[in-house]
C-alpha cells in the first residue's frame, strides 16, 4: 500500500460516483458487477480485474431462498442459467444425527402455520401428532424424504401459499427487501465457478470490462481513500468506488485500509473445511432436493447434489481433529465415490470486518464477513450486500451517512446469523465426545441466552428472536429448536384450556396434501432431464 499524494485535489472535487472497479472476481465479484450493470446500465463505468493465477474457494453451492430475487432482477429465467451452472432444487436443509444417531429432521422453505393464533409448532408441543415435528407442520419434509422436485414437469409450481409473478421486461424488479415475511418454497445448488463464469459472460456483455491481471499494490490519497490499485500488466486502474472481492486476503478493506477483523470464533470454534467433488451419474443415482449437514466428531459434513457430481465437505475445527483426520473421515464417509478425487483444504476466517464499507471501499463476500456454510448464508451476505450497495449508492465519496446504513445493516445480517448458527450448537443434544459435551458450556452471546431461556417457555416468534433482519424467520428458530432436541420447550399453557379440533384438522391437511404431492410430483432426476432436454 503505498499514498498518493494528489489527494487534496480529489478532495476538494469529489464529484459523482461513476466508476466503480471490482478487484477480485469468482462468485462474489461476478455477482457485484451483473447486479450494478441490471441496476444502472451504462449509467456507470464498471471493471473487474482478477487474477488468473488466484484461485477461489468455489465451495458456495447452496443458497437461501431469496436468491430468486438475484435471477429476476437480472431478467433470467430458470432455463436460462440452470443448465449452464448445474444446478439443482432445494427444498430444505437435512439435519443428520444432530439430536442422536440415525435421527433427521429438516429445515425447510416453508413458513409455519398458525391456528388461532398460536404457532402449530405449539399445538405439536402439546400433542404430537407423530415423533417428526418436521412432518407434522411442513410438507417440504414429506417431500424431501421421497427425493421430489417442487415443480410438475410442465414447469407449474407447486401451491404453497406462493404465486409466481409473470413481468413484462419493463416492469419493476424484485429485491429482498420487498419480500420479507414471504416464503419461496426453494432455493438452489449450483456449481459457484460455473455460476461465476456464466456471469461473466452475462455482465461483459452489458459492458463491464473485464481485466485479468494481478493487482500489485492498492494506492492510498492523502484523505486515506483509495485512488487507484496498481496492476502488473495494465498499470494503473483508477476509480470512484473500489469493491474487495479478494476473499479471506482482504486486499484493500482489512490490509490496505487497516480496517479491524471482529472474530466469531469464541462462539463459532469450527474454522477448517476440507472439500471433494464427486462425480455424479443422474441415470442412476438419486437426488435429494435439498442440502444434508451431517454431525460428525469434530463438526459436519455437507452433502449437496449437483447435475454432473456431489459436492461434500467436513467443516471441523482444529482444536479437535487434523487436516489428514478430517480428509480421512470424509473420504470414509463418501465411499469408492471418493478415491482419487483431490481434497481441497480449506481454512475459514470465521468473523466480520469491523465495518464492511469504509472510506471509497466495500468488502462483499469472505473480505466482509463468513460464518461456516451450516445454513447456506455464504451467497445470501453477498447477495444481501449487493442490494444495499444499490441502496445506498452514494452520490460521492463524502456520503457518510449512507456508509454507516449500510455498514449497519451488514453488521446486523452477520450478526444475526451468528446467533442463528450458534443456536444448532447448544441446542444440539447429541454429547457422545469433547467437541460436542463443548458446545454446552461453550460461550453464547448474552442476548441469545436471553432469548433460549424465554424460547424454553414460549417458542420463538417475531418478538423473541433477533430484532434486525439477517435472512432467517422466527419459523427458522422452531426448526433448529425442536430439531436438535437438547433444550426442553414447553408449550404455552393457555393451550391447555384451548380447543384442539381445529389444530388436528390441520395437521391431517398437511398430511394429505403431503401424501397428494408424493404421488403426483416428479423425482428431482425426473425434472431436470426433462429441463435439460428442453421439454420444460
Amino acid at each position: 500500500m503505498t499514498v498518493d499524494g494528489a489527494g487534496k485535489q480529489r478532495a476538494s472535487d469529489p464529484g459523482r460516483t461513476k466508476r466503480v472497479v471490482v478487484v477480485g472476481g469468482g462468485t462474489a465479484g461476478w455477482m457485484t458487477a451483473s447486479y450494478l450493470a441490471a441496476a444502472f446500465g451504462e449509467r456507470i463505468d464498471v471493471t473487474v480485474v482478477e487474477s488468473a493465477r488466484v484461485g477461489t474457494i468455489g465451495v458456495g453451492e447452496a443458497t437461501f431462498s431469496d436468491i430468486r430475487h438475484f435471477f429476476e432482477f437480472l431478467k433470467l429465467s430458470e432455463s436460462d442459467w440452470m443448465p449452464a451452472c448445474n444446478a439443482t432444487y432445494k427444498l430444505a436443509v437435512r439435519f443428520e444425527n444432530w439430536r442422536e444417531p440415525g435421527h433427521h429432521f429438516y429445515h425447510p422453505f416453508e413458513q409455519l402455520g398458525s391456528v388461532d393464533g398460536f404457532p402449530l409448532s405449539d399445538w405439536w408441543l402439546r400433542n404430537p401428532t407423530t415423533s417428526r415435528f418436521d412432518k407434522d407442520c411442513f410438507v417440504m419434509a414429506s417431500l424431501c424424504d421421497a427425493e421430489r422436485s417442487p415443480r410438475y414437469l410442465d414447469g407449474k409450481l407447486i401451491d404453497q401459499g406462493f404465486v409466481e409473478q409473470q413481468r413484462e421486461e419493463t416492469s419493476a424488479r424484485s429485491t429482498i427487501v420487498e419480500y420479507q415475511g414471504t416464503q419461496f418454497p426453494y432455493a438452489y445448488h449450483f456449481e459457484a465457478a460455473l455460476l461465476a463464469k456464466y456471469l461473466t459472460t452475462y455482465a461483459t456483455q452489458r459492458g463491464v470490462r473485464h481485466i485479468t491481471d494481478d493487482v500489485t499494490d492498492v494506492v492510498l490519497d492523502g484523505d486515506g481513500y483509495i485512488a487507484h490499485v496498481q496492476t502488473a500488466e495494465h498499470g494503473r486502474l483508477e476509480g470512484d468506488l473500489f469493491v474487495d472481492c479478494t476473499g479471506f486476503r482482504a486486499l484493500l478493506l482489512n490490509k490496505a485500509l487497516d480496517e479491524p477483523f471482529v472474530s466469531y470464533q469464541d462462539t463459532l470454534p469450527n474454522d477448517s473445511a476440507v472439500a471433494l467433488q464427486v462425480p455424479l451419474d443422474m441415470d442412476r443415482e438419486p437426488m435429494r432436493p435439498c442440502t444434508t449437514a451431517t454431525a460428525q466428531e469434530a463438526g459436519w459434513i455437507w452433502t449437496i447434489p449437483l447435475i454432473s457430481r456431489i459436492g461434500s465437505g467436513y467443516v471441523y475445527a482444529s482444536d479437535y481433529t487434523t487436516p489428514e483426520e478430517a480428509e480421512r473421515t470424509l473420504r470414509e464417509f463418501i465411499g469408492p465415490g471418493a478415491e482419487d478425487v483431490e481434497a481441497n483444504h480449506i481454512k475459514m476466517r470465521i468473523g466480520r470486518s469491523r465495518r464492511s464499507w469504509v472510506k471509497n471501499c466495500v468488502g462483499i463476500g469472505l473480505s466482509s464477513g463468513f460464518v461456516e456454510p451450516l445454513e447456506s448464508t455464504g451467497i445470501f451476505f453477498i447477495h444481501h450486500a449487493i442490494e444495499q450497495i444499490v441502496k445506498y449508492f452514494p452520490s460521492g465519496r463524502d456520503d457518510h451517512r449512507l456508509r454507516n446504513l449500510y455498514n449497519e445493516s451488514i453488521a446486523h445480517v452477520q450478526d444475526g446469523v451468528r446467533e442463528f448458527l450458534v443456536l444448532h450448537y447448544v441446542g444440539a443434544k447429541r454429547a457422545d465426545n469433547q467437541y460436542w459435551k463443548d458446545t454446552k458450556t461453550r460461550r453464547v452471546p448474552d442476548e441469545l441466552a436471553e432469548r433460549i431461556e424465554n424460547w424454553k417457555h414460549k417458542v420463538p416468534d417475531a418478538q423473541t428472536v433477533f430484532p434486525h433482519y439477517h435472512g432467517l424467520p422466527p419459523y427458522s428458530y422452531n426448526c433448529i429448536l425442536l430439531g436438535t432436541g437438547g433444550i426442553e420447550v414447553r408449550h404455552s399453557p393457555a393451550l391447555d384450556m384451548a380447543d384442539e379440533r381445529a389444530a388436528i384438522a390441520e395437521f391431517e391437511r398437511i398430511r394429505l396434501k403431503a401424501d397428494k404431492l408424493v404421488q403426483e410430483l416428479p423425482t428431482q432426476n425426473e425434472y431436470f432431464a426433462a429441463m435439460r432436454a428442453g421439454a420444460v
